[in-house]
């Protein structure tokens, strides 16, 4: 079976060094460029790393990109011009940027996911179904703790979540957004999803959608150990993209939930 090119983005970042790792061990990827936003010179895994460019997006099936808004899209503009797939595992995304990436994905295909873990989108799915059989009588909020190094708040998972709570009530996502509070011990629900971020210690991710009616609390939760289970999960995502055409993906495609 022939290998499937890969070019990781962002490669010195957390998600980039566990991406790295985890291809060693796929048969069926073939590493073939990494790049950063800075000029790197040593090697890694004999791979020089280079800034974005199309000669080093010219080598490759698909590229998966870990970095940060502003660096997508520079990825985005000459995949584009390459016809090459995307998977986008970056947040912190604002609604035009996530209308652009929409924009684009007409162009070339792309598979964006706040979180590309298993476990999480089995979550989001929960949640969906929840939300949809509670309606309007109870209330829902989300917390979130992840590492100290983590800048963006809510987690793309987390606002990944609140649009599951969304679609659930068959409702525009952006109109239930409540507030956004970052490091308080407690939190209030309200009428619109309040979101709860945590930033400490080394902690991969924990994620807890809470639905509430006054009598009685469900609470939905997600605790991640290994980032391991991000990037196998991204690589699954790159190996199902190979074969698909122009359009905007989720994990929820690959994993085929309905």
């Amino acid at each position: 079976m022939k290998k499937i090119n890969l070019v990781i983005t962002g490669c010195m970042g957390r998600m980039g060094q566990q991406l790295i790792k985890s291809t060693k061990s796929d048969r069926a990827i073939k590493l073939v460029g990494l790049t950063e936003n800075i000029l790197i010179k040593k090697k890694i895994g004999g791979i020089k790393p280079q800034l974005n460019n199309d000669n080093v997006f010219k080598k490759t099936d698909v590229i998966i990109d870990f970095t940060t808004p502003k660096c997508t899209f520079e990825v985005l503009k000459i995949a584009s011009k390459l016809k090459k797939r995307v998977v986008i595992g970056t947040t912190g995304f604002t609604k035009a940027e996530e209308d652009k990436i929409k924009k684009i994905s007409k162009k070339i295909p792309i598979l964006k996911a706040g979180n590309m873990s298993l476990g999480i989108n089995l979550l989001m799915y929960i949640t969906e179904i929840t939300s949809k059989a509670l309606g309007d009588k109870y209330l829902s909020k989300i917390f979130e703790v992840h590492h100290k190094h983590k800048k963006d708040f809510p987690s793309g998972t987390a606002l990944m979540l609140g649009k599951g709570i969304a679609v659930g009530k068959n409702k525009d996502f952006y109109k239930l957004l409540g507030k956004k509070f970052l490091n308080k011990k407690i939190f209030p629900y309200s009428k619109k999803i309040n979101f709860n971020s945590i930033r400490k210690g080394e902690i991969i991710g924990e994620h807890e959608v809470k639905f509430s009616s006054g009598k009685e609390i469900i609470t939905l939760n997600h605790e991640a150990f290994d980032r391991a289970l991000y990037s196998e999960g991204a690589i699954t995502a790159a190996k199902w993209l190979k074969s698909k055409k122009p359009g905007l993906y989720s994990m929820r495609d690959v994993l085929n939930f309905e």
